[in-house]
């Protein structure tokens, strides 16, 4: 069984040091979400999707020469022509000091800026995601769902310790935990494994407590962050329990097959981008992350292209490879728009889908062929926003990218003024 819910409060990797002793979680069956009490739920509820690509886009195909409503399509934004006025596309925004161990280590931070990702020192912090599916998260089966391809690209989603939450990359299992009723004694043992975890939490909150008066007052402090997370785990817990119960959405959409083969990238999005769509129209979940994939190899069935993906991402300006790297990325950008349009075409109390999803999708480097992580490519679409422009911030001096992660968060009910390296609660562009 796989866990789709995303946002850990206990790690099993968390470990407690003081006095020489060390106190690390079990690995429980019932490992999930930490969230409060359900909101009242709306009758058509906001919901948010982030998908980044790891190998960003080539940005003359992307971005047009002039900002506004009047921009000239470009290659890619060709594809979009039908759904011009769903989408905002900014240039200019990014993460400050990305530079990390490797050009591609800025995909871990691109959902919480952290700076200088993966050198000494370094320590992620909860992904935007995540902030949201604790406010708004049990309010559906699964408070969030964190998808990729399985095709190389690194989970973007992380929980409150800083520690990555792994992709879903089977859409078997997937479409089985969302819709695959399980039988009576599997529900009931469900139900036994969550009452399990919660016996398991008192023993160890019990033996964590008896180590406080041999704490020094750091490690008091690291104790009482652990009560904090036991207290929302068992909140999580009853909570889960409850679900078990409820019978799963009943949807017309046959039990997928796993792509085999692994460079099959298009196969493995379009798999990823159906689930999503169902997830979101069956409300299971409203809060969705998805890594679509990178990997030094040739994309299979892709006419046109006869060289590793990666090796295409450092063009140097070869024409050649930027000719290659169009026909992938045009791809990508059909099955986005696919998506964008099956959003659309939804209707949920009157309104389209799209326009109660806000759909964040872009890119952490701005310049693959260099591991340039400026300028970055980002679309907003949906999510009732004012659309239609281009939206060029300083491509010198960018703009913190934070900047747009705090109203995306505020529409989904989570009251901030700030999240990690912003400057401001608002970003030219996006209006509601």
């Amino acid at each position: 069984m796989i866990h789709i819910s995303t946002f850990r409060g206990l790690s099993r990797r968390s470990v407690l040091k003081g006095a020489g002793v060390a106190l690390a979680l079990p690995l429980f069956d019932a490992m999930s979400p930490v969230f409060g009490k359900a909101p009242k739920v709306s009758s058509s509820p906001n919901r948010f999707v982030a998908m980044n690509a790891a190998l960003g886009f080539h940005g003359p195909n992307l971005f047009p020469e002039k900002e506004g409503k009047d921009y000239q399509n470009t290659p890619y934004l060709e594809i979009l022509d039908d759904l011009r006025s769903d989408f905002t596309l900014f240039s200019g925004l990014s993460h400050a000091n990305q530079q990390g161990s490797s050009g591609h280590t800025s995909e871990i931070t691109w959902l919480t800026g952290v700076e200088r990702p993966g050198l000494a020192g370094f320590r992620n912090t909860i992904s935007i995601d995540q902030v949201m599916a604790r406010n708004i998260g049990a309010s559906t089966r699964f408070p969030s769902l964190n998808l990729g391809t399985g095709g190389g690209g690194q989970s973007i989603s992380w929980d409150a310790n800083g520690v990555s939450i792994p992709c879903q990359g089977s859409p078997s299992k997937i479409y089985r935990e969302l819709f695959v009723q399980g039988t009576e004694k599997e529900v009931e043992q469900q139900v036994s494994n969550l009452n399990r975890g919660k016996s398991i939490l008192d023993v160890i909150l019990g033996d964590a407590k008896s180590l406080r008066s041999n704490l020094g007052h750091r490690d008091k402090e690291k104790l009482d962050q652990y009560f904090s997370s036991v207290r929302e785990f068992e909140i999580r817990l009853d909570q889960n329990k409850e679900w078990a119960r409820k019978p799963k959405p009943d949807v017309s959409y046959e039990e997928p097959k796993d792509v085999q083969d692994r460079y099959d990238l298009l196969a493995r999005q379009k798999l990823m981008y159906d689930l999503m769509t169902l997830a979101i129209k069956t409300d299971s979940t409203r809060v969705i992350t998805f890594s679509l994939g990178a990997f030094n190899a040739v994309p299979t069935n892709i006419d046109g292209v006869k060289t590793d993906w990666h090796n295409l991402s450092h063009h140097g300006k070869d024409e050649n490879k930027i000719d290659e790297l169009e026909i992938i990325e045009k791809e990508e950008f059909s099955l986005f728009a696919d998506f964008l349009r099956d959003l659309k075409n939804h209707k949920e109390n009157g309104s389209s889908l799209l326009t109660n999803t806000a759909v964040l999708f872009g890119s952490n480097l701005g310049n693959a062929s260099s591991h340039d992580w400026r300028n970055l490519p980002i679309i907003v679409a949906g999510g009732g926003y004012k659309h239609g422009s281009y939206v060029a911030h300083d491509a010198d001096d960018n703009t913190p990218l934070c900047n747009l992660f705090v109203p995306l968060a505020r529409r989904m009910g989570v009251k901030t003024e700030k999240f990690g390296s912003s400057t401001r609660s608002t970003i030219r562009g996006l209006e509601s």
